[in-house]
């Protein structure tokens, strides 16, 4: 056994304590993995994606969240260390009778093209030395499941320890939607491209094994709206129903695809997913997921493009000679300066910051101010490689030509701004692109919306058209693009999914008589439809934790639902939006900032973001003008204020929404205003701004104000409040959590003063015969003066006021108070930072507070500006009733 092996050893699980656990019952190696030198290690090479072990395990509990604990241990020189992705975990769930289980939805995992979901795993300089944990929710269809560690980053060998699932209660929460059969079924309409098949991949589930477990009934419709009769082409006719196709769950989870080629004067296609009508007990049936759609393969982009390097026109004019139009490029299918090409994107992007300024022209330069970063100057003759701030951001912005918006509004500059889209054009052939990342969906679909606006607009000289000619051929490759991404449904859960299908129907309406514009708008709203149903369904539960991506889904929402009308999911996404903003609304602190839990750029005005937003809902409107409501309350958070003349105001704000794979671990985390002053905050930070090391220490749980068991940092999970209670003058809050995984039962409890001048934050884990040691952080403000003053004891100031804080043990040992501003020897425990903004970190003082004890430990922190809130809250938490709360 070498020094890796036994570094894994010692970082493995523990095997006596926490939750019962599960081993794997198989295992099986490929591409250069294979055992290490003891029992329970797996030792996997350098070969990225190839090198593997699969581990299988039976028994799941369905609907349980669990966690997947094993050692890690890498060579001392692996180059990449500080990689985010080192390695991965690939996870295939299984039915009961073995069947692989492709889910478009497993909370705590990502969707990955090599397995159907995935967790990805930093590098060593990334890593604490327990073991490695990873949370997710069982499926209610799963009852085994395979995992394949594999290579990917690692550049030397590294080994893994003992990998044990630990599985806990059921999850409490609602699970993930399910596409039941059952009923009245499925219903989808599509739009076709004359004499083109569509190809529909999916798979169906059924309870038990059946052969005919569910049917498709088609019909084909003509361009009037009327039936065309079958016979159809893959299809039987059964008396009662029309053409039908057999759909068999046998096994259980069974994919299937449909190439659905349409009868001559075909122009759309109505499916009808159901179970057999005359089935005399048939199975539970569902859909696993949306089905997948796509064209028939010659009319592919990649087909279409093959290996040449072909221009806009170019490539239109094979997409003829694959049509077999013996003319060429027919003139309707370029845009008309009739089309309709109402932006859509750009009024979301308004909405959230306001005019856009992104460029301006001075003279004859080009000024770009974009992602936040300093004025840069357009070159005349720009080879689209630019990074002059080595910004992924200010890259996206780049190549999304969305700043060309803005000049193309100024007539005088309109030709100037289509020369330079169809130098872009020219400069990035499909296939070989001038930078990668202009193919990434933030930069793509902005740029087809602006490519479609571009060539329906300007003057008819002879120029002006055939940069507009240019300009349309290059928006309808971009559509065959986003109809691709759109139709794979890999971004369905995601708002890049509903900017593709925003742009879809953008580039459709601006091609009104391309031969796939009218396929291409039945697909952008189905999307959409579909889409809203994940991110914000009915019930307003949104899937993102986040406030400002909250707010940006309801920008896109608002922007979408205009651009629709009262053609569907319009109404649907109008109603939903309206709906939800007074929630976030309500989220705002007297001086307009909303509680940073989540992604958090700093350079947005939320205030004003949600009065534009509120500027069409006169009834939220009507809401602001009254007097704010001392609470406010939004899918997994809630908010108290309170406006006091003498004291000036106050602000509670809290989270405990459900974390996402690759979101902050901040659920419970809270923020806390008195006084006038901000005296809890958190690290901050966003998407694309910071990256490394800066990146996956503000995602982590060590820059919010979150408790740590055990230096066993929180995983993937929910949270929920269980209990209320109110005092005299002060109101308890109570949630429990599954983010410390099935090992431990937690629960939090605020208790906070009615007029917010004071708090208490308090912690319970329970761990029958272990010894339990919790840590809780505090961020506070860069600007605040912090000392400790006892062992038990801390003391803030700013701007003239104070803030006390007393640690107060309620079982178990307090362990001490330490503060850290600024600590970064080890990547993996930096602490005492949060973002600037601008990418980088800026140190700022974070109180740890600490208790220990055995089976149960209980304890935290009173915030006080003052002996008399201190001594109204500890006499509180003396009461017997928060005790009771505490135990739940």
């Amino acid at each position: 056994m070498d020094q890796i092996d036994e570094r894994a050893g010692t970082e493995a699980p523990d095997q006596d304590g926490g939750a019962a656990g599960l081993r794997p019952a198989a295992f099986r190696y490929a591409g250069g993995a294979g055992p290490g030198g003891g029992e329970g290690l797996h030792r996997i090479a350098p070969n990225n994606r190839f090198a593997r072990v699969g581990l299988s395990f039976a028994r799941l509990r369905p609907g349980a969240w669990t966690c997947l604990q094993f050692g890690l241990a890498f060579g001392e020189d692996e180059a990449a260390a500080l990689a985010l992705d080192c390695a991965a975990a690939g996870f295939d769930f299984l039915a009961a009778d073995g069947s692989s289980l492709d889910l478009d939805h497993v909370p705590g995992l990502a969707r990955s093209l090599l397995d159907p979901q995935v967790a990805w795993i930093p590098g060593p300089a990334l890593l604490g030395a327990a073991s490695f944990r990873i949370a997710f929710r069982v499926p209610d269809q799963a009852s085994g499941l395979v995992v394949t560690l594999r290579s990917w980053r690692n550049s030397r060998d590294f080994t893994v320890a003992d990998p044990v699932l630990r599985q806990g209660e059921p999850d409490r929460g609602p699970a993930p939607l399910r596409r039941r059969l059952g009923g009245k079924g499925l219903r989808f309409v599509y739009a076709l491209p004359e004499d083109i098949a569509l190809v529909l991949r999916g798979q169906i589930y059924a309870a038990r094994a059946d052969e005919h477990a569910a049917r498709v009934r088609l019909v084909y419709r003509n361009g009037e709206g009327g039936d065309i009769v079958p016979p159809y082409a893959g299809a039987v006719s059964v008396p009662g129903l029309g053409a039908v196709i057999n759909l068999s769950a046998q096994p259980q989870a069974r994919r299937f695809t449909l190439t659905l080629r349409p009868p001559p004067g075909a122009l759309s296609v109505e499916l009808d997913f159901g179970v057999w009508e005359d089935a005399e007990a048939p199975p539970e049936v569902e859909l696993i997921g949306l089905p997948e759609l796509a064209l028939e393969d010659a009319f592919r982009l990649e087909s279409l493009c093959d290996d040449d390097v072909l221009d806009a026109p170019a490539f239109l004019a094979r997409l003829a000679d694959r049509l077999g139009l013996p003319e060429g490029v027919p003139a309707s299918w370029l845009a008309s300066p009739g089309a309709s090409t109402a932006p859509i994107l750009a009024p979301a992007r308004e909405l959230r910051s306001g005019p856009d300024r992104s460029a301006r022209i001075e003279g004859n330069r080009v000024i770009l101010s974009l992602a936040g970063l300093p004025d840069w100057t357009l070159p005349e003759m720009p080879d689209w490689r630019e990074d002059p701030f080595r910004s992924v951001a200010w890259r996206l912005a780049y190549q999304s030509l969305s700043w060309l918006l803005p000049l193309a509004a100024s007539p005088g500059d309109a030709n100037h701004v289509r020369s330079i889209a169809t130098a872009w054009s020219r400069a990035n052939p499909w296939g070989q692109p001038a930078d990668g990342l202009s193919l990434h969906p933030a930069a793509l679909a902005p740029r087809g919306e602006v490519l479609a606006r571009l060539s329906t607009e300007g003057d008819v000289t002879e120029a002006a058209v055939a940069a507009r000619s240019e300009l349309a051929a290059e928006a309808a490759r971009h559509g065959f693009a986003l109809a691709e991404i759109v139709g794979q449904n890999t971004l369905a859960r995601a708002l890049h999914g509903l900017q593709a299908a925003a742009a879809l129907l953008a580039v459709a309406r601006a091609l009104p008589g391309f031969a796939f514009a009218p396929h291409w708008d039945t697909l952008a709203r189905d999307s959409l439809t579909h889409g809203f149903d994940a991110l914000l369904p009915e019930d307003g539960a949104f899937a993102e934790a986040s406030p400002v991506r909250r707010l940006d889904l309801l920008s896109h929402g608002q922007a979408i639902a205009a651009a629709l009308g009262e053609t569907e999911p319009g109404p649907t996404i109008r109603r939903r939006t309206e709906a939800a903003l007074p929630g976030l609304a309500g989220l705002l602190d007297p001086g307009g900032r909303l509680p940073p839990f989540g992604d958090a750029p700093a350079d947005l005005d939320p205030a004003a973001w949600i009065a534009r937003l509120a500027a069409s809902d006169r009834d939220l409107v009507a809401e602001r003008d009254t007097a704010p409501s001392p609470e406010a309350r939004t899918a997994g958070m809630l908010a108290m204020r309170h406006d006091g003349m003498e004291r000036g105001w106050g602000h509670f704000a809290l989270t405990y929404a459900a974390q996402s794979p690759q979101g902050h671990r901040d659920c419970t985390s809270f923020t806390f205003a008195t006084g006038s002053r901000r005296w809890v905050v958190e690290g901050g930070g966003a998407e694309g701004v910071e990256v490394g090391a800066a990146r996956h220490h503000l995602l982590s749980a060590r820059a919010h104000n979150v408790a740590i068991p055990d230096g066993r940092e929180p995983v993937v999970g929910t949270g929920d409040v269980t209990a209320r209670f109110a005092f005299e003058g002060a109101t308890a809050l109570r949630l429990s959590t599954t983010v410390h995984g099935p090992d431990y039962a937690h629960a939090r409890l605020f208790l906070v003063l009615d007029d917010l001048s004071g708090m208490a934050v308090i912690d319970r884990f329970a761990r029958a015969g272990r010894t339990i040691a919790f840590e809780g952080l505090l961020h506070l403000p860069t600007d605040a003066l912090v000392a400790l003053t006892g062992a038990r004891r801390a003391l803030a100031q700013q701007d003239g006021r104070r803030l006390d804080f007393v640690a107060v043990p309620l079982k178990g040992q307090a362990a001490g108070l330490d503060l850290t501003i600024g600590r970064n020897d080890r990547p993996h425990a930096m602490q005492g930072f949060c973002a600037t903004g601008a990418g980088g970190l800026r140190p700022a003082p974070v109180l740890r507070y600490a208790f220990t004890g055995r089976d149960a430990v209980c304890g935290g922190l009173v915030l006080a500006p003052d002996a008399a809130a201190e001594q109204r809250l500890v006499r509180l938490l003396a009461e017997g009733e928060v005790g009771r709360l505490l135990e739940g």
